[in-house]
């Protein structure tokens, strides 16, 4: 077992309430360690079919994200993890200032932030001839506003070690179909190195991980089937994949390793 040296540092996770997702793998991965975990999330409501969340798919996907944290915090307390569970949206600037409120009050410090939280629009407006003007307000409003925000809380409540990893996509550079979603994605690389060359001189990090296609219970087995052939590395990438990257750039092996987006995509999109 590789020790990352996280044991009682602090790590702020976005985007959490999905069970099969990367934010709540994220938390249990650090919880693991030993770290104390602050899991963010806001219920996003999509209309979905009950009947159908059983297996992998849009139904299971839209269902996770609407409901709350409690399969993550159920898990969280069987580890007998040190945690904090806020519902918040982070595209609120207040909101975020409580955030961190809260954890200093609680911990005291701040280590560790993934900014994993993301939204997309649903119902097919993400294209140049049908994008409307509250898709791209929407989008930026909690993937790159919201980012920020938290950022510039992180550093502004910064101790003696700091560690900030964005999420991405892949396919942040060339998205047809989610261009505005591409594009706020594409937008958090640039910060991530803006703001690495910013933050250096306290020797906090930041960095950016891209995943591939992530089964976070969104792909059913047909979109699995056509998906699988673009993956050089023939499977799914799993949210453990991307927790496990995370974790290693969060450690003190990764102090020197700052301003990079790393694709973890198992070879798809290179």
């Amino acid at each position: 077992m590789v020790n990352y040296g996280l044991k009682n540092r602090v790590a702020l996770i976005t985007g959490a309430n999905n069970p099969q997702g990367i934010g709540a793998a994220t938390a249990l991965a650090f919880a693991r360690e030993g770290a104390k975990v602050v899991l963010v999330y806001k219920k996003v409501f999509r209309p979905f079919d009950k009947n159908k969340t059983d297996k992998n798919g849009i139904d299971r996907y839209y269902e996770a994200n609407a409901g709350n944290a409690d399969t993550v915090e159920s898990k969280l307390k069987e580890m007998n993890a040190d945690y904090i569970l806020l519902e918040r949206d982070i595209s609120n600037e207040d909101a975020v200032k409580e955030i961190y409120s809260t954890v200093m009050e609680r911990y005291g410090r701040i280590d560790i932030l993934v900014n994993n939280a993301a939204v997309d629009d649903e119902n097919g407006f993400d294209t140049i001839e049908k994008i409307t003007k509250n898709v791209i307000d929407d989008t930026f409003a909690v993937n790159v506003r919201g980012s920020i925000l938290m950022i510039r809380e992180m550093i502004h409540h910064r101790k003696d070690y700091g560690r900030i990893i964005n999420i991405s996509t892949d396919a942040s550079q060339i998205f047809a179909g989610q261009i505005t979603y591409g594009a706020s994605k594409a937008t958090l690389e640039a910060l991530t190195r803006s703001i690495a060359l910013e933050v250096a001189q306290y020797g906090i990090t930041v960095n950016c991980v891209a995943p591939g296609p992530t089964q976070t219970g969104w792909i059913d087995a047909d979109l699995e089937e056509s998906v699988l052939p673009l993956i050089p590395m023939g499977k799914l990438i799993q949210p453990e994949d991307i927790a496990e990257t995370i974790l290693f750039l969060a450690s003190e092996q990764a102090r020197m390793l700052t301003g990079q987006v790393i694709k973890v995509s198992g070879g798809h999109a290179l």
